[in-house]
């Protein structure tokens, strides 16, 4: 196994996806690199709205549904040996207890998603949950008659999108439209696979726009609501407009039974489109930098602060050295203006501010003691713990991949940012635990994301090397780890976890 010294990428959410029994597929061959530039086809033109609607969608389904395909997942999951076997007294019971029953087995877990044809040389976005994790990918399309083994390009835990490519040419590539152009009212199409059925298609309106549900915990929340059917497997399928043109990419559901309920979430195609083109052509998601925490504005902070509307973000801090900082940014001030564009509330600045590059200049328009101010400034890099990904098995310049002891676990440095994110305090030490695979033996030790490793095996955690270093002199079957915890309700504590000290590959005993 491996413990990997990068860049923070967080995610935790509520999704759409489900395990379905499938079939056995044969493994994954996951690259990272330079990819060559998509070709895709987008159509900006709006909706005609005056059109007069006809009595059957059946023309728009013809042109969109060959674009949309299934993909199924399998994931090596390991699981231990009965404990009851080690005692000769239960053994006369279960059987006699041999070497295959001793050791640790490992099973497949399949599920299943959706996922969009986006460009006839193979590229097809999907939901990033779809695909995590997964040790084999199989494309089929529609008819399920055809079978393409396929690798993951990049994916983005941020946003929920990923992308994944086959090797084929001539594909039929849906048709991108201007998400932006999207009105509430439009009609829309959802198509995938719900429930492992077969290729479906569901008819509805988009009933709300620029919503959030808080299920990022970055922020990056600019979901396309709709009332068309979406279920358990249409993750990562095609919401497409009345011309059949793809509109938004299928992710995530509102629901108290864990079916459809009238309620359906998708990334708008613009915002998809940009994370795929990064991905595809830097192997990685880097998005710009404010360095301010913020709120929306109250009418009361508006009355307080003699503002002329509602409008604005309010900062409540900068984070010194950062692009605001630098700026002369200052805590009360309201941001109304981002390059010339009224700022309407937080979420907002911060998805304008992570689709620029870092490095972008751009003008903003503030109100400082009830006054207006123009303030020009360069946008820093978002620190490493927001960041997307290639894939989890690649590495960059600034990433270091080394094999150790501790059992599917992701860390980073715990810098200045990450700890004004995370109220860690400063005398507190270590390195932050970024990602913690959900079938680890840390998982199931109670290593959790946001722990802050402090020891292991009693020597104290400076940094991601040190967790690095005494993970690879670690000795015997288990390693102490302490950890600080902050829980969700603002508890502070420390605790002593051990982690199983096995290492097994995937589809290996």
């Amino acid at each position: 196994m491996k413990l990997i010294v990068k860049s923070f990428v967080g995610f935790v959410s509520v999704m759409a996806g489900v395990l379905i029994a499938l079939a056995v597929f044969d493994h994954l061959n996951i690259t990272w690199g330079k990819e060559p530039t998509p070709n895709f086809t987008i159509d900006s033109t709006p909706i005609n709205r005056d059109a007069k609607q006809g009595n059957s969608y059946a023309r728009v389904v013809k042109k969109a549904a060959p674009s949309v395909v299934n993909i199924y997942t399998t994931r090596f999951v390991k699981i231990a040996r009965n404990p009851m076997l080690s005692d000769p007294f239960f053994r006369q019971f279960f059987g006699g207890g041999g070497e295959d029953q001793d050791q640790e087995r490992t099973h497949r877990e399949m599920s299943l998603g959706s996922g969009v044809i986006v460009s006839p040389d193979g590229y097809i976005l999907t939901a990033n949950h779809v695909v995590a994790g997964a040790d084999e990918i199989k494309v089929r399309t529609a008819d399920e008659k055809t079978e393409f083994n396929a690798r993951i390009v990049g994916r983005d835990e941020a946003t929920d999108v990923a992308v994944v490519k086959i090797e084929e040419t001539s594909l039929p590539a849906i048709t991108l439209a201007d998400s932006d152009q999207l009105q509430v009212g439009d009609v829309v199409l959802a198509i995938g696979n719900p429930l492992n059925v077969g290729q479906t298609v569901t008819m509805g309106i988009v009933s709300a726009l620029g919503r959030g549900i808080g299920m990022s915990r970055f922020g990056y929340e600019n979901f396309i609501q709709t009332d068309a059917a979406i279920n358990p497997g249409n993750s990562g399928g095609a919401l497409v407009d009345a011309e059949g043109r793809l509109i938004g990419i299928n992710t995530a559901i509102k629901s108290e039974t864990g079916g459809y309920q009238g309620i359906g979430f998708a990334v708008p195609i613009n915002m998809a489109r940009d994370v795929m083109q990064k991905l595809i052509l830097n192997g990685r998601i880097s998005r710009g930098y404010l360095g301010i925490s913020m709120q929306d504005v109250t009418a009361a902070m508006a009355d307080q602060f003699n503002l002329p509307n509602q409008k604005g973000v309010f900062v409540d801090d900068v984070m010194p050295g950062t692009a605001a900082a630098k700026a002369n940014i200052q805590p009360e001030d309201i941001i109304v203006e981002l390059n010339g564009k009224d700022v309407a509330d937080a979420n907002g600045l911060r998805l304008a501010v992570s689709e620029c590059s870092p490095g972008t200049s751009v003008t903003m328009k503030l109100f400082r003691n009830g006054r207006p101010k123009d303030v020009s400034l360069t946008l820093g890099e978002m620190p490493g713990f927001m960041k997307g990904e290639a894939n989890e098995n690649s590495t960059s310049d600034s990433d270091t991949s080394k094999t150790d002891a501790l059992d599917g676990v992701t860390v980073a440095d715990l810098d200045q940012d990450i700890r004004r994110e995370l109220k860690v305090p400063d005398h507190v030490q270590g390195a932050i635990v970024a990602e913690v695979d959900e079938d680890s033996n840390s998982a199931q030790a109670g290593l959790r994301q946001n722990d802050i490793i402090t020891e292991i095996n009693r020597h104290p955690v400076t940094d991601s090397d040190d967790a690095v270093k005494y993970c690879k002199e670690a000795k015997g079957q288990q390693i102490l780890v302490k950890i600080w915890r902050r829980d969700r309700t603002g508890g502070i504590f420390t605790r002593y976890l051990t982690v199983d000290n096995t290492r097994t590959e995937p589809g290996k005993k």
